[in-house]
């Protein structure tokens, strides 16, 4: 049985035959523990002399966004890092800085710290990031997880915090801006409700349903709903749907297009799945990843992944896929030409192509831990979404 919120983003298979131990993730902060990996080419980029300053920031209980924050306030260097990682969670990753200089000496919060490794010659770029390692600890399981075999037949499914984990909305939002709906866009970033959300945040979005309370309630709306305060203020005082929409930050207006695409993914997945396509081993006039994650056509007797087309206004056609991702798109009532968003083109996206299996390397478990390797991009929540079978996820920690 496939969990509704499952079916909200798209997922409406599970790979494995695996019963499920149950349980939950994330009960402590220490249950979770993500490592970010670099390339070996970083890696020994990586020396003492000097250069572009290279930091590992360990952090728990807050994002790396608010974490590299709290370092500006402190030191006025601002930081980049390669990825995002989350707040609940124990995780390690590499920042650096974008210019020379003296580099920043190591110090610790509460909750971060930060320390000087080395220097490299030009700044770690995005693409260093090759995946991350993660020690998941699951709490109340039945059985020992010993047993699961199938950490290599897991479709790469995008996650529940793609969509917004508590309140699955994003790619809706997505969708409402692709279809140039932006009053629906504004209401649904305003007023959308979920059951796993608190009581306070429920009742102030019954409200914003109704356009004639948003003078009455702005002053009521909590700080953490800090997008809808800025869209709030622009429908008071300019009554601009597109308007409010530009006023919310560029990425973020680009994750609800990306969340849509990420919506169409997991549909066009797990149809293809269903209609018994085999997504884990490539073939003659496949697009595949190889090693490298460089993209281009199969070819016999190189090691390549199976890659599915993402939709964006430049959409492939010609692959296997095509009849189920366009069958999606007619039953969603959305077309590739529809990503390119004349309104608002910044955030208009062509699309792509993304790796259809998880690749799982250095895979161990022992009682109820498990440890487990990623590449870039691919969510930990969906290997134990095969391990677990949670009949609620968000209420599992996901």
């Amino acid at each position: 049985m496939i969990p509704e919120i499952d079916s909200q983003i798209g997922i409406s298979v599970y790979t494995t035959k695996f019963s499920g131990i149950g349980g939950k993730i994330r009960i402590n902060p220490e249950d979770f523990e993500v490592s970010e990996l670099i390339s070996k080419r970083a890696t020994n980029s990586i020396n003492n002399e000097s250069g572009y300053a290279v930091y590992k920031l360990k952090k728990k209980k807050i994002d790396t966004n608010h974490a590299l924050s709290g370092v500006f306030r402190k030191t006025g260097v601002r930081l980049k890092s390669l990825g995002l990682k989350d707040a609940s969670a124990i995780t390690e990753q590499y920042v650096g800085s974008p210019h020379k200089g003296k580099p920043i000496d190591d110090f610790s919060t509460e909750k971060y710290s930060l320390t000087k490794i080395g220097f490299t010659k030009k700044p770690l770029s995005k693409k260093e990031m090759i995946g991350n390692n993660f020690k998941i600890q699951i709490s109340d399981c039945s059985d020992d997880l010993s047993s699961f075999t199938e950490h290599n037949q897991i479709l790469n499914f995008y996650g529940y915090q793609r969509f917004g984990s508590k309140r699955p909305v994003t790619h809706l939002i997505g969708k409402a801006i692709l279809q140039r709906d932006f009053d629906t866009a504004v209401d649904l970033i305003l007023s959308f409700t979920s059951s796993y959300d608190s009581a306070e945040n429920t009742e102030i979005r019954e409200k914003l349903s109704d356009k004639t309370n948003y003078v009455k309630y702005y002053d009521k709306v909590p700080s953490q709903m800090d997008i809808e305060k800025i869209v709030l203020k622009e429908m008071i005082e300019h009554d601009d749907s597109i308007r409010a929409i530009r006023a919310i930050p560029l990425s973020l207006r680009r994750f609800y297009i990306q969340a849509y695409e990420s919506y169409i993914f997991n549909k066009s997945l797990s149809s293809a799945f269903l209609d018994g396509e085999n997504l884990f081993e490539s073939q003659s006039g496949d697009v595949c990843f190889d090693s490298k994650s460089i993209i281009g056509k199969f070819k016999d007797g190189v090691e390549q992944y199976l890659a599915l087309p993402f939709v964006g206004y430049s959409y492939y056609k010609k692959t296997r896929f095509d009849h189920s991702i366009s069958k999606i798109l007619i039953e969603e009532e959305i077309s590739p030409k529809d990503f390119f968003i004349k309104e608002m083109q910044e955030v208009s996206s062509e699309g792509g192509f993304r790796q259809a299996a998880i690749h799982c390397t250095d895979y161990i478990s022992e009682k109820n831990k498990v440890e487990f390797s990623l590449s870039r991009g691919s969510f930990a929540t969906i290997l134990l979404r095969e391990i677990m079978k949670p009949s609620d996820p968000i209420r599992a920690g996901f």
